[in-house]
């Protein structure tokens, strides 16, 4: 399990981006180090706030194996940071990890916490209208991660899971349907403690 890329965004504007018209969706490959802090990888652009970064939002990830996927479905190349990941990984199976779990990566150690939910800013960043739709169908989103102690991270850098939370199973796959298309499996995103508390106060109302 490896670190195949770390992707910092550059600042793109137009129709497509969102009600802010501008978005850090765009992120490309770094050379050297990078420094991951409590807030995001250092020189990554972030611009909207209300919806990405923050604590439980810092660092974006994606498998490299999954964007494969997508380049043989669309037949066009999908690189490193199109899904606006900040690390893109190889050998990990990141759908199947457990929210909560620990990876250590270079100097750094990042805890799984919550999905990606796609947005017309991705549509539009790819030009494929229907890509909200066959996204949420494909159920294969990324992870969010916290960090729990800071560090440089680095292309080939190895990612060793550390520790997994015993009190559940509730896997990255599993919360991302929960919250778009099976309902029934929210009971189980509460299970997990690690989960975003803005996450768990609207996943207990819609439980009820």
């Amino acid at each position: 399990m490896k670190l195949a890329t770390v992707n910092l965004g550059v600042l793109r504007s137009g129709g497509w981006a969102g009600s802010l018209g501008r978005t850090g969706i765009d992120k490309r490959p770094a050379e050297g180090r990078v420094r991951i802090g409590r807030l995001g990888v250092e020189g990554d652009v972030i611009v909207d706030l209300k919806n990405h970064g923050g604590l439980d939002q810092a660092v974006y990830a994606y498998a490299a194996e999954d964007a494969a996927w997508w380049s043989a479905e669309l037949d066009r190349p999908v690189g490193p940071g199109a899904f606006g990941e900040n690390l893109t990984t190889t050998g990990l199976d990141v759908t199947g990890a457990l929210i909560g779990e620990r990876w250590a990566i270079g100097d750094a150690v990042v805890e799984v916490s919550s999905v990606r939910i796609p947005c017309r800013t991705f549509s539009g960043f790819w030009d494929v209208p229907d890509l909200i739709k066959r996204f949420t169908e494909r159920a294969v989103p990324g992870a969010y991660l916290r960090v729990v102690e800071e560090g440089e991270v680095g292309a080939g850098d190895a990612i060793t899971v550390v520790s997994r939370p015993e009190e559940h199973d509730l896997t990255v796959g599993e919360m991302f349907r929960a919250l778009t298309t099976e309902p029934e499996l929210l009971p189980k995103v509460l299970t997990a403690p690690a989960i975003p508390e803005s996450t768990r106060e609207k996943v207990g109302r819609r439980v009820g």
